[in-house]
């Protein structure tokens, strides 16, 4: 009986309203254009194609990347460098529900790795849905501490290392932590960066950029280097996103504060944060907040208002979503030679470069 193989696939995420929120009128931050989200996503295919991924699964938009991308797709010539491509058959709601059934429309056709265009909030959504679907995080978005910053190029030859196979998941995969968030003992989201509590009494706009209504801020991992609200808890104690441990920070009055400080919240807005006390929190550590009533921001954003009469716990979830290492599996593709073309027999080596070769190899 023959058995035939399935195809190597591969899912790609692109929010087209990442770097696109508030934060451009109440700060300085940029916005991200539709066409070089575009133009990454051209820049992956070829890389995947490169890799033996042979079918890319893109969640579809109304907002302008899906149309882009239709168009490009259209010459004969793009069939022989990019994998074959299909929009997802979904509904479209032009909201962040939009990436959540793109997610689960993915694992259903059992891609084997997918690749996120967006700031913190996407990744917040994916990694919700993903289960342990390796990740492939690439930043779009205003405040972007969980998504790195890379080459999309690159970062297509790492997913289709990983997805295909040439590289073992074990190898060149990592896992993240996470915060997780209970109301009334109900499951309500969870954060990949940071959760925040605040005095507000509405969701909003969502972002949120006004540090005086904040008491508590919940961090999985801190930079001193990041922007957004964990880069309070990094300017005064990292913490790596290896690190089998979180922080909370407790807030108060700039001029009640232990400690006071300017962090950058957003891009071109540093505020003054008064600092009360800095806990780290333990994996399964079951953390109450002292707000009576307010909103809890999820990396950044204002997802969930709770009553003086409802009890909100969080904590930290050192089991959360997979996610490529770049620099990792691009390491191992050069060990194992998995980038490099068969020698030419009609173009004999030369003795210099065969030396210099070898011992690369052996340096390696």
């Amino acid at each position: 009986m023959t058995i035939l193989q399935r195809e190597t696939t591969v899912g790609i995420i692109a929010n087209p309203a990442s770097g696109r929120d508030i934060r451009r009128l109440v700060a300085a931050a940029s916005v991200f254009p539709l066409a070089e989200k575009c133009n990454m996503i051209i820049r992956l295919l070829v890389a995947l194609k490169t890799t033996g991924v042979e079918r890319v699964l893109l969640m579809p938009d109304i907002g302008g990347i899906a149309e882009r991308l239709r168009r490009a797709l259209a010459p004969r010539s793009a069939a022989n460098v990019w994998p074959k491509v299909e929009f997802l058959n979904m509904p479209i709601s032009d909201g962040p529900m939009d990436s959540v059934c793109a997610v689960e429309r993915m694992v259903e056709r059992k891609v084997s790795a997918i690749i996120v265009l967006g700031g913190d909030g996407t990744h917040r959504l994916v990694a919700g849905a993903c289960g342990d679907l390796p990740l492939m995080t690439l930043s779009t978005g205003t405040n972007n501490v969980f998504p790195e910053m890379r080459e999309a190029t690159i970062a297509g030859l790492a997913t289709g290392l990983i997805a295909t196979g040439k590289v073992a998941k074990a190898e060149g995969t990592v896992r993240n932590k996470v915060l997780r968030v209970e109301v009334d003992d109900h499951a309500r989201g969870l954060a990949v960066v940071d959760a925040s509590i605040s005095a507000e009494s509405w969701t909003g706009s969502k972002a949120l950029w006004r540090p005086e209504f904040l008491s508590q801020i919940f961090v999985t991992f801190a930079e001193p280097d990041a922007i957004g609200l964990s880069a309070i808890a990094g300017l005064i104690h990292p913490v790596s996103r290896r690190a089998a441990h979180g922080l909370r920070v407790d807030l108060g009055p700039v001029e009640n504060a232990r400690l006071t400080l300017k962090a950058p919240i957003a891009p071109g807005l540093l505020a003054s944060i008064g600092v009360a006390g800095v806990h780290e929190i333990r994996p399964g550590e079951v953390q109450k907040i002292t707000q009576t009533e307010g909103v809890i921001a999820l990396d950044g954003e204002r997802e969930i208002e709770f009553e003086s009469d409802q009890q909100v716990t969080l904590w930290l979830d050192i089991n959360g979503p997979i996610s490529i290492d770049v620099e990792k599996v691009m390491s191992l593709a050069v060990r194992d030679k998995l980038l490099l073309a068969k020698s030419n027999p009609a173009k004999p080596e030369s003795e210099s470069f065969t030396r210099s070769v070898t011992y690369a190899t052996q340096q390696s």
